[in-house]
C-alpha cells in the first residue's frame, strides 16, 4: 500500500519542480516561438562552460593549422554572422550583448554550429562542397543562431538533470534497484528527450528564415539549402542533417511560413 501511495507523491514534487522552471527564453516574433522550456540550470552556467569548451576548439584547430586558413573566406562568413547578429535583438534584446564569435574550420566536414553565448563554427566544406550562395550560408548559420537564442542546449541539459533528478527520486521513495531505474532512464530518454529534439529543430528553422529574411536575405535560399543537403547526403546523410528531421517535411514547413517573413525580407533590401 505505500509503494502505491508513493509513486503519486514522487510525480507531484517532480512536476513542482518542472512547472517552476519553465519559461520561454525569446519573444515570438513573427514565426510564433513562444513555447514555454524546462530550464533548471542557469544561463551563466551553459554559457561559461560553452565559452570553455570554443576555446579548446580554437586552441586545437589553431594547433592544426586549420583555424581561418582562408582569410577571404573567412571575411565572408563574419560578413554575413553579423548582418545576422544584427537582427537578434526581435527575439532577445540582451543577446545583443553576447560575446559573438565567429570562426571557420578548413574540413571536409559540410557541418555548422552556434554554441551557447554565440559562439559561430563553420566548416569549410559546408561552403566549398555545396557552393553556397551568401543567402543560403546565412540560412544556415540563423538556424544555428536560432538555437542559441532559444537555449536549446541548456533546455537539453535540463531535460537531462529533471529525467536524473526523476530517478534518483522515484528510485528513493520505492527501493527500485540499478537495473530498473535503467530501464526507467532509458524510457525517460525517449518519452522526453526525443519530441523535444524535433519541436527544437522546427523552432530553429522558422526562427532561422525571421533572421535571414530581417537581415537582408531571401528567405528562398533556405529551401535550396535543404535541397542541396539531401542531395549531398545520400542514403546516409551529412554531419548536419544526422539529428535533424527530412529535408522534405521541413522544407514544407517552411514553405507555409515564407508569407510570414518575405515582407521583412522585401523591407531589408536596399
Amino acid at each position: 500500500m505505500a509503494i502505491r501511495h508513493a509513486l503519486p507523491m514522487a510525480a507531484l514534487l517532480a512536476g513542482s519542480l518542472l512547472l517552476s522552471a519553465c519559461e520561454s527564453t525569446t519573444a515570438s516574433g513573427a514565426v510564433g516561438a513562444n513555447r514555454k522550456q524546462l530550464l533548471l540550470v542557469s544561463t551563466q552556467e551553459v554559457n561559461a562552460a560553452s565559452a570553455q569548451s570554443y576555446r579548446q576548439q580554437l586552441v586545437k584547430a589553431r594547433q592544426a593549422g586549420v583555424l581561418n586558413r582562408d582569410a577571404r573566406q573567412a571575411r565572408r562568413v563574419n560578413a554575413v554572422a553579423q548582418r545576422l547578429i544584427a537582427e537578434v535583438g526581435v527575439f532577445r534584446p540582451e543577446a545583443r550583448g553576447w560575446q559573438w564569435e565567429v570562426n571557420v574550420f578548413a574540413s571536409p566536414e559540410l557541418n555548422a554550429y552556434c554554441m551557447p553565448g554565440g559562439k559561430i563554427g563553420v566548416y569549410s566544406g559546408l561552403i566549398d562542397r555545396l557552393s553556397l550562395t551568401d543567402a543560403e550560408l546565412a540560412a544556415v548559420i540563423s538556424h544555428e543562431i536560432a538555437h542559441a537564442l532559444r537555449e536549446h542546449s541548456r533546455e537539453q541539459v535540463s531535460q537531462e538533470f529533471a529525467k536524473q533528478q526523476g530517478i534518483a527520486l522515484a528510485g528513493a521513495v520505492l527501493g527500485l534497484d540499478a537495473g530498473t531505474q535503467d530501464l526507467v532512464q532509458l524510457v525517460g530518454q525517449y518519452s522526453l528527450s526525443l519530441p523535444f529534439s524535433r519541436r527544437m529543430e522546427k523552432e530553429a528553422d522558422l526562427m532561422g528564415l525571421e533572421l535571414m529574411a530581417r537581415a537582408g536575405y531571401d528567405p528562398n535560399a533556405a529551401l535550396s539549402i535543404w535541397r542541396k543537403m539531401e542531395a549531398a547526403g545520400g542514403s546516409g546523410g551529412p554531419e548536419w542533417m544526422s539529428t535533424h528531421p527530412s529535408g522534405t517535411s521541413r522544407i514544407a514547413e517552411m514553405q507555409q511560413m515564407l508569407p510570414q517573413v518575405m515582407p521583412y525580407y522585401r523591407a531589408a533590401r536596399p
